[in-house]
């Protein structure tokens, strides 16, 4: 029996004094790469900030039995890693040097510089990504497409044991969208980690995910195999 690595239990969250979500109990186990569905409005954005403790919350999240609050930030960074619908530019990094972020949360500071494995992991991120030819590359000077496979990239350098993502293909054409997707399944078989993401097209979330939520109204109304909860019987009758 593999034990879930990430459990909620009666969670409520929201903005101000307002819940947007109400009594969530979730479960996700090494390996499984889960979706969250539903209408505009529901909380699946609101539920992933809540994992990545973006947001207070009442009730428990924790990982390996263990409270997310009682994580430091760079703790919390090895174990889980979000990637919203939109990354703020803040500063014109190069496209290398912002998938070297990534490797913060296994340094020993902002100062300590990068190890050979973590370079050995930079530049493996990059192949994947298909990032070699932009690498030197602003990322103030690149497209919508481009920008998104870098944070991308940054996200999976980060390593973590579990990955939020947020439409991760909204900005990406169909051929990039199917490369990451298969990469990202097949990280998650081999390496027994978690993805639990927000898909805007549910043809690529039937095709890729092994589990599914659908939430209404900021609770879970249906939970199970992905091929299954999105049937026309479940999804009409929450949508």
């Amino acid at each position: 029996m593999i034990n879930n690595i990430l459990e909620l239990n009666n969670l409520y969250c929201g903005y101000g004094a307002a819940d947007v979500l109400q009594n969530i109990s979730l479960k996700a186990a090494p390996g499984e790469l889960l979706s969250i569905a539903g209408p505009n409005g529901c909380g699946k954005s609101t539920l992933l900030k809540a994992i990545a403790r973006l947001l207070p919350y009442r009730g428990s999240i924790a990982i390996n039995g263990k409270e997310i609050n009682s994580f430091s930030q760079k703790e919390l960074a090895q174990h889980i890693a979000l990637l919203g619908q939109a990354s703020p530019l803040h500063f014109p990094y190069t496209v290398y040097d912002t998938v070297a972020m990534g490797r913060y949360a296994h340094s020993k500071g902002w100062f300590g510089g990068l190890y050979k494995t973590d370079k050995a992991v930079i530049e493996n991120v990059i192949g994947t990504m298909n990032l070699d030819e932009i690498r030197n590359e602003l990322i103030s000077e690149l497209s919508g497409g481009q920008l998104q496979r870098v944070f991308l990239a940054r996200t999976l350098a980060q390593d973590p044991k579990i990955i939020l993502l947020d439409e991760p293909t909204s900005h990406l054409d169909s051929k990039n969208q199917i490369a990451l997707l298969d990469h990202l399944a097949a990280w998650v078989k081999k390496t027994e980690r978690i993805i639990i993401a927000v898909f805007h097209d549910l043809n690529l979330a039937r095709r890729y995910c092994t589990t599914a939520v659908l939430m209404a109204e900021g609770t879970i109304a249906v939970r199970g195999a992905a091929a299954e909860v999105f049937s026309g019987y479940y999804f009409s009758n929450i949508t």
